[in-house]
């Protein structure tokens, strides 16, 4: 394994070593990504051995200009409408971490796809990512940098730290900025309106406002047993620590008892601060480490950014548990519980 950094030398070498066949860890808005050649169907099963990935688990194909989208999606396929709504979406949320699922073209692998008629894309928005995009292939599959399951990468030590030598090179970009995966919707047209089928970094509200109504389940479980996993991040276990984890509503939160050797993760201090005043008068005051907040200023955007790190630097402690509030449901709130809740059925 190699750590490079994000000078344009360093990105040129990584994007060579793509177009060799080899796999790059690189930094994007929402979490580091694993990338390979969307087309090298040997780069890809590297992929998915290096995480533990199991094969019907589908990949997100990440581009770097929007004429490259009609060499890997099919949009004669979709009615007008859909098309319409398509171009919407691009010129406004592209780059940016949105991820649209649409048909694909014969010339994308179905091991990218796990075998499906339709393949998730996204344009990312981080510079270094386009950069190596572009300088590749022009198509860089890259499913979160990490093991199968476990917490995603939202630093470049995150990534050494659970794949080493495995990856061939690391780009180090620092830490991300939104700090959860892109959110899935699926645009295919085989349901009829648009889906939501993974919450992340861009709000169900800000697409409606661009398409008008979209379906989202909400945290209804996972995937399991033969059910068609139509996305990344839909199986019942992911995104975990290996501390075990709780998910709370706030209500419950706040009457929590202390217990030594727990860690207590809040969304704010709205509900940290009477709750340690309430341990506090109990007599059993938490030791300053014991105690975490998503977000200090109520922003479910700068809760999602911290939501990785945080949950990294804890696991790291050792502790019997970790147990955390959940979000607002409104605009990023959904994402933070989708991962939260998740991590929290391992």
């Amino acid at each position: 394994m190699q750590l490079l950094s994000t000078a344009e030398a360093d990105i040129r070498r990584a994007a060579e070593a793509l177009k060799a066949g080899l796999l790059v860890a690189f930094p994007t808005e929402t979490v580091y990504g694993l990338g390979a050649d969307a087309f090298n169907t040997a780069a890809l099963a590297r992929v998915f051995a290096v995480k533990g990935r199991p094969h019907f688990d589908p990949l997100i194909i990440h581009i770097a200009a929007l004429e490259f989208l009609d060499r890997l999606a099919d949009l004669s396929a979709l009615n007008p409408e859909l098309r319409e709504k398509v171009a919407l979406l691009a010129d406004q949320l592209w780059p940016g971490p949105l991820t649209l699922i649409l048909p694909k073209r014969p010339s994308v692998p179905d091991l990218a796809t796990s075998g499906l008629p339709t393949a998730a894309i996204r344009f990312p928005n981080h510079p270094a990512a386009q950069s190596l995009i572009r300088l590749s292939t022009g198509a860089v599959a890259a499913p979160s940098a990490n093991l199968f399951g476990r917490l995603s990468p939202t630093r470049a030590e995150h990534v050494r730290d659970q794949l080493g030598e495995k990856v061939d090179f690391i780009i180090d970009g620092g830490r991300t900025v939104v700090g959860v995966e892109s959110t899935v919707l699926d645009l295919s047209g085989g349901s009829g309106i648009p889906r939501i089928l993974r919450p992340g970094g861009v709000s169900r509200e800000a697409i409606e406002t661009l398409i008008g109504e979209v379906a989202f389940p909400g945290l209804a479980g996972g995937h399991t047993g033969d059910q068609t996993v139509e996305a990344p991040g839909q199986l019942k276990s992911h995104y975990a620590p290996r501390t075990p984890l709780s998910l709370h509503s706030p209500e419950i939160m706040a009457a929590l008892p202390y217990t030594p050797g727990e860690i207590y993760l809040f969304f704010s201090p709205a509900t940290r601060d009477p709750w340690l005043a309430e341990q506090t008068r109990r007599g059993a005051a938490p030791p300053p480490d014991s105690v975490r907040v998503l977000s200090p200023c109520s922003s479910t955007q700068e809760a999602a950014s911290n939501l990785f790190d945080l949950l990294h630097e804890m696991d790291r402690l050792n502790a019997s548990r970790i147990r955390a509030e959940e979000a607002p449901l409104v605009e990023l709130g959904p994402a933070i519980n989708d991962r939260l809740f998740r991590a929290a059925s391992k």
